[in-house]
């Protein structure tokens, strides 16, 4: 089962978050704990990402199936919030298991497949001298050149840890490079999810584009469509109290 941060009360109604590529569960405490006044909140290290287990695949099967188990081992449906990679997840979770899900909340990505490919960070990370490093200054300096966008840099450098001899990556780097190609794809469905389901996206982000909506309205009905203005991918850690009033809204609809 995967690693889980959980806050609230045990027996609330269960909100689980899913985070993206290169994330995890920490990335989402402060916005957990504000949720958690009352829901159950169940933040999730996603396979091959921080602790949770490492495995030899990362397909979006695979990870519908761990979110799934996950709910199971609750008293009730859950509400669910995906970002990015976390956000296929919930999406595959919900048009195989819709029994399992209450409400979605889709953060800044659709049900497509895109043409980027995030290879060159995993190139990156792994190009590192860990052996040379003794703080995250030494590798942010490492990573410099071949990251340039201090952004990223810091994001990444979040999940570099320190305490090993040498350092090293919480991430599996060789199975998500592998899987690269089903990570920026999507599975093809022919079921469609009837719940109450919000896209949330950046306003200056164009992952989900207008150009998007006939097939997410195909899979997801009743989906709303909302963005955050002066926010673009990272929607939630930019603009976290206008991500938390959608969240709410949409919950208590």
């Amino acid at each position: 089962m995967l690693n889980v941060i959980q806050n609230g009360k045990a027996g609330a109604p269960p909100l689980l978050i899913a985070h993206g590529l290169f994330g995890s569960a920490r990335n989402w405490g402060v916005l957990s704990k504000r949720l958690s006044i009352d829901r159950h909140i169940i933040a999730v290290d996603m396979r091959n990402h921080a602790s949770s287990p490492w495995f030899s695949s990362n397909s979006y099967h695979d990870m519908a199936t761990d979110l799934a188990e996950i709910i199971e081992a609750q008293p009730m449906p859950a509400d669910i919030i995906g970002h990015s990679m976390g956000g296929k997840a919930a999406m595959s979770l919900a048009l195989t298991r819709p029994d399992l899900v209450r409400h979605l909340v889709i953060a800044d990505i659709a049900p497509v497949r895109y043409d980027h490919t995030q290879l060159p960070l995993i190139a990156a990370m792994l190009s590192l001298e860990l052996s040379t490093i003794s703080s995250r200054r030494d590798a942010d300096e490492q990573l410099r050149e071949s990251v340039p966008d201090p952004g990223v840099r810091a994001f990444l450098l979040q999940s570099l840890n320190l305490k090993t001899q040498p350092p090293s990556w919480r991430f599996n780097l060789e199975v998500l490079a592998a899987e690269m190609d089903k990570i920026i794809g999507f599975p093809q469905f022919s079921t469609h999810f009837d719940g109450p389901t919000l896209f949330l996206s950046g306003a200056n982000s164009d992952y989900v584009a207008p150009a998007h909506h006939a097939k997410i309205l195909t899979l997801f009905p009743n989906a709303q469509f909302r963005q955050i203005a002066d926010a673009q991918h990272w929607l939630h850690a930019e603009k976290p109290r206008e991500f938390e009033a959608e969240i709410r809204a949409l919950l208590s609809s």
